[in-house]
């Protein structure tokens, strides 16, 4: 404050005094025009409320743990081609890259010989019903044929687990047992559609199984990771749409933090329902909070607030001078604030040379 207002003010809290009137922490004080002129104090009148569309907070796009797919080595092989490259978008069951392994063959090996011993199995099963059935061998024959047909079919759907677990598709595997060919590498494939976003091994590596090759994650669900104040815990509106600030992007909130991080933030975790494709998983936004008081809120310049211990207030113009209204902030963006609280239409809330009249209003002459 330069030497002419700290004057002026000096001034004016002199004529308060002298008025005789009881300026100490009251709310309303008198104000005179010659006063309000001396000291440079303008006023504001409201017009009508604005509706209030939240505060903004920092944010971090964040993909859902069930997004992303690790494509590793069902069994120990070597590396033998990579048919996609990182960044790229693939669909569900494109092939991804080919893996040698004699583990493989043996897998081969052994759906091949299990379905062969089926299919033996099953035909003297027929031979021995028909034999009974002439009455040419007893019926525990062919209850023993029953057991093998049963064992052999056990071994049959156990093998063909193993390569499904393998990453062998049913038609391959059906190709395989028709045709007895065994194949010298095992094609991985996508599970769902995404983008690879990463791929940890290169042609001519040996990898254990087991090991990681790549991963791919599918961005059409992302979440949002919000940053709000403790104080604001239960200020948010639950059912309220969050706005992503400047792009097409909308999300809802779906649960918030139990635990109280550093600055005292919590994280309100929201999942984006619109726009998904104009985010990217890991990088930060801003996103807009409605609240849970729907009233509607005053637009101020930022001069006119003031705060008395944690308590904001405006001072509102009467016939006598002027009253300290308590309100909430809302919301704020550069030098406009967002205020609820008792005020109406009409109302002439001071936006200039606001020290002097917090300075008044405590009975002090040149602020706190």
């Amino acid at each position: 404050m330069n030497f002419s207002i700290r004057r002026a003010l000096g001034a004016f809290t002199l004529l308060c005094l002298a008025s005789g009137s009881a300026v100490y922490a009251a709310d309303t004080f008198p104000v005179t025009a010659a006063q309000m002129k001396a000291l440079g104090i303008t006023v504001q009148r409201l017009d009508r409320p604005v509706d209030i569309r939240g505060p903004i907070y920092p944010a971090r796009v964040v993909l859902p743990l069930q997004q992303e797919q690790v494509i590793s080595a069902p069994m120990a092989g070597l590396v033998d081609q990579l048919l996609v490259d990182e960044h790229q978008a693939i669909t569900r069951g494109q092939p991804l890259l080919h893996l040698n392994s004699p583990e493989y063959g043996e897998q081969q090996l052994s759906a091949l010989e299990a379905a062969n011993k089926g299919r033996l199995a099953q035909a003297t099963l027929a031979r021995e019903r028909s034999l009974f059935a002439e009455g040419i061998i007893p019926r525990r024959r062919v209850f023993e044929a029953e057991a093998a047909a049963s064992d052999a079919q056990a071994r049959v759907r156990q093998a063909n687990g193993a390569l499904r677990l393998a990453g062998v598709d049913s038609a391959a595997i059906a190709e395989l047992i028709r045709s007895g060919v065994l194949k010298d590498a095992l094609v991985l494939h996508g599970k769902s559609a995404g983008v690879v976003v990463g791929i940890n091994a290169k042609p001519g590596q040996r990898v254990a199984a087991g090991g990681p090759l790549m991963r791919v994650a599918d961005t059409s669900r992302l979440w949002l990771d919000i940053q709000i104040p403790a104080e604001r815990a239960n200020a948010w509106a639950r059912n309220g749409q969050i706005v992503v600030v400047g792009r097409k992007a909308t999300a809802k909130p779906l649960s918030l933090g139990a635990v109280v991080g550093e600055g005292q933030i919590l994280t309100l975790r929201a999942e984006v329902t619109t726009g998904a494709d104009q985010l990217r998983p890991g990088e930060f936004v801003q996103a807009q909070v409605p609240l849970a008081d729907t009233r509607g809120a005053w637009t101020l310049p930022l001069a006119a607030v003031v705060r008395q211990g944690e308590q904001a207030h405006v001072f509102v113009r009467t016939a006598q001078g002027f009253v300290a209204q308590p309100v909430e902030v809302v919301a704020s963006s550069g030098p406009s604030v967002s205020v609820a609280g008792p005020l109406k239409v009409g109302d002439q809330i001071a936006i200039s040379s606001v020290i002097a009249l917090k300075a008044a209003w405590l009975g002090e002459s040149g602020g706190e």
